[in-house]
């Protein structure tokens, strides 16, 4: 008697529910999304159809490549700091005093909602009652920064928080990654006289190598469409200084009400993230993913 995973049909009514999902949710709106992209509209009206206008304008807009510029510098920033996160999960799997503390802690900023951690750093930044530069005026600043009005220092400020909101999310994975390295091997090192820098560099690392790849492409794509705290911390000001890919898109669409110029950016942004995971795949790719 056949069981019902060996039955084809069985198989393919079980799969098609998530199968639906996947295409209503995803590939339907990427397709639209490129449609809308050749079209002139409003988002209102009828379409009139332009053919890739869109797209030439898209290449020549000094402003998409500012905050694809933008995007990128986040995208860089957030990829370094897998590194710290890194350094800490280590630390944390080294049976030290209040390991579970401190992860319950770094957990905190996950708990909250965007916004919310945009109004705590809105205050944080203040340039006349927030802490920040209350702290540099007791260390002897006179003139403190105008953090969020100062095009030079505005990048840095917003991406202060974004690192700080996802810092819990990717050091509970590397923790995770890292208790599953088998102890045998970690203990039988020490025996051959391994220091813990040695076993972190040589054994740990390798063997969580996989997940690292996969955070590299999280922190990426994810920072190349982040969106929610940049525009509500700046909106993408003063003056363009914050905006990046997502702010832009949205801008275009929802307040000036082109919709197909902003459908073109939203599918060039589709683009980048896919080109920009191609390119990690292959820098990050073992001798025996290439052999495979």
């Amino acid at each position: 008697m056949k069981t019902v995973m060996s039955n084809k049909l069985a198989i393919c009514l079980y799969v098609l529910p998530a199968l639906i999902l996947v295409l209503v949710l995803i590939y339907i709106p990427i397709v639209l999304t490129g449609y809308y992209g050749l079209m002139d509209w409003d988002g209102i009206g009828a379409m009139k159809f332009v053919g890739l206008d869109n797209y030439v304008q898209l290449i020549k807009d000094k402003m998409f490549w500012n905050s694809t510029y933008h995007s990128v510098l986040l995208a860089l920033f957030s990829a370094i700091s897998l590194i710290f996160y890194l350094v800490i999960s280590i630390i944390l799997a080294s049976r030290i005093k209040g390991a579970n503390l401190l992860r319950k802690i770094y957990l905190i900023p996950m708990l909250l909602s965007s916004v919310a951690i945009a109004q705590l750093w809105l205050k944080i930044f203040d340039p006349t009652n927030g802490m920040l530069n209350k702290l540099l005026e007791l260390f002897g600043m006179e003139n403190t920064p105008t953090w969020l009005a100062d095009p030079n220092l505005v990048l840095i400020a917003i991406f202060v928080p974004i690192i700080w909101q996802y810092a819990g999310f990717y050091i509970i994975i590397y923790y995770a990654a890292l208790k599953n390295v088998p102890e045998e091997v970690i203990e039988a090192a020490r025996i051959d006289g391994a220091t813990p820098l040695q076993i972190a560099y040589r054994i740990k690392l390798p063997l969580i190598s996989g997940v690292i790849k996969v955070t590299i492409v999280l922190a990426i794509v994810g920072s190349l469409k982040y969106f929610d705290l940049i525009y509500v911390m700046t909106g993408g000001g003063p003056n363009g200084s914050s905006e990046v890919i997502a702010s832009y898109m949205y801008k275009e669409a929802f307040k000036t009400y082109n919709f197909g110029y902003g459908s073109a950016i939203g599918f060039a942004l589709l683009i980048i993230c896919l080109i920009m995971t191609w390119v990690i795949q292959k820098l990050t790719a073992s001798k025996e993913d290439v052999q495979y």
